[in-house]
């Protein structure tokens, strides 16, 4: 049974539109220890279906610990999205749905591009930062 309704695949279909590069999903995931992780890789295989620009690679957090450590994943299940040749740092971990659904396809989007949707004087303040920055957001279901 898939994950995505044909309502919000038509609805996906058609933000794809925008993509202007193509973007990988690294999907992070153990199917003995977290059971509900593959649900995350279902979903970025729907995902991919939809769209020939979207490329998951699935790794398995345990076996593959190369790409566990070069992307940096902590803990999964875990999506790293990345353009073609770039990596921009983007990771969430869990299953992106709800709002968290808007800020994943977003942030396809953004990839895309190469570029976010920042403003420019939002980007001129992040550029006088001295040192690099960890920025996490948390999010509950409610």
């Amino acid at each position: 049974m898939a994950l995505l309704t044909e309502e919000v695949a038509t609805q996906l279909r058609e933000e794809f539109k925008a993509l202007k590069n193509p973007v990988r999903l690294a999907v992070f995931s153990q199917a003995l220890a977290d059971p509900a992780s593959e649900q995350v890789k279902r979903m970025a295989e729907e995902l991919a279906e939809l769209e020939p620009r979207l490329k998951v690679e699935a790794a398995n957090f345990v076996l593959d610990t190369e790409k566990v450590l070069a992307l940096g994943i902590k803990r999964i299940p875990a999506l790293a999205v990345m353009g073609e040749s770039k990596d921009y740092g983007i990771r969430l971990y869990g299953l992106p749905n709800g709002y968290e659904f808007g800020t994943f396809i977003d942030a396809i989007l953004d990839v895309s591009r190469g570029e976010s949707q920042l403003s420019q004087e939002t980007k001129a303040a992040l550029a006088t930062l001295e040192k690099p920055v960890h920025i996490q957001v948390f999010s509950t279901p409610t």
